[in-house]
């Protein structure tokens, strides 16, 4: 009859691996993915999302917009049409970008300098959320459009897809900070709202206004925490 064989013996780190497990379960939190994602924070500048119905009043029947730069986020781009913004008392901004592809509302976004230019005193929002907003007037080279709403001023989001979800352990519609270190200062923004989709790059997204703020351009590390 032969002897039996001892078991060998377990490795420390699946232990501590089993424990984590236990104790995220326990607490009732996912657990966290074993490299952080690569995060990126990107400053929104002004632009127009624009429906396709718009597009061609603006630009002509049978319109389609044409591909200046591909954004992050993939199958979205910046267009090369632009379209002449006017605000109160004639205000205007010239040169403003078209985002592609259409949607199905026409909204315009903007930094608090820029309404301040413009003569227009606009609400923070998500995008798409443009009841009881102000409108403006926008002008194409084929005819202008009176948008009785639609402008904002997008509220600091963070794009996440299912992953991203579950490293920082959020959910839809959550409110995270993001700390920009850009010597010799740190700035920490609060109210960066996750807005989830299955399909997205892990971004977050700022206007020019609060980048210029926290010198983003020549920042060093950025976090996002809850």
């Amino acid at each position: 009859m032969s002897a039996a064989v001892a078991p060998p013996p377990l490795d420390r780190k699946f232990v501590e691996s089993l424990v984590r497990e236990s104790l995220y379960r326990q607490i009732g939190r996912p657990l966290p993915a074993k490299e952080p994602p690569l995060l990126v924070v990107n400053s929104s500048a002004r632009h127009m999302h624009v429906s396709q119905k718009d597009l061609e009043v603006l630009f002509g029947p049978g319109y389609q917009l044409k591909v200046h730069k591909w954004l992050y986020q993939e199958g979205f781009f910046a267009a090369e049409e632009t379209v002449t913004l006017i605000g109160p008392r004639r205000r205007i901004i010239p040169n403003l970008r078209i985002l592609g592809p259409c949607r199905n509302l026409t909204q315009i976004e903007l930094a608090y300098t820029d309404a301040i230019q413009l003569g227009l005193d606009i609400p923070t929002r998500l995008s798409g959320d443009i009841e009881g907003t102000p409108g403006a007037y926008v002008m194409g080279p084929a005819g202008m459009i009176e948008l009785k709403q639609g402008v904002i001023r997008a509220a600091r989001h963070v794009h996440m897809g299912p992953a991203d979800i579950e490293y920082y352990g959020v959910k839809n519609g959550d409110r995270m900070k993001l700390r920009v270190v850009s010597p010799p200062n740190t700035v920490v923004f609060e109210d960066v709202i996750v807005r989830y989709d299955p399909n997205v790059r892990l971004e977050v997204h700022i206007d020019t206004d609060e980048a210029n703020a926290c010198n983003l351009s020549q920042a060093i590390k950025v976090e996002l925490f809850r």
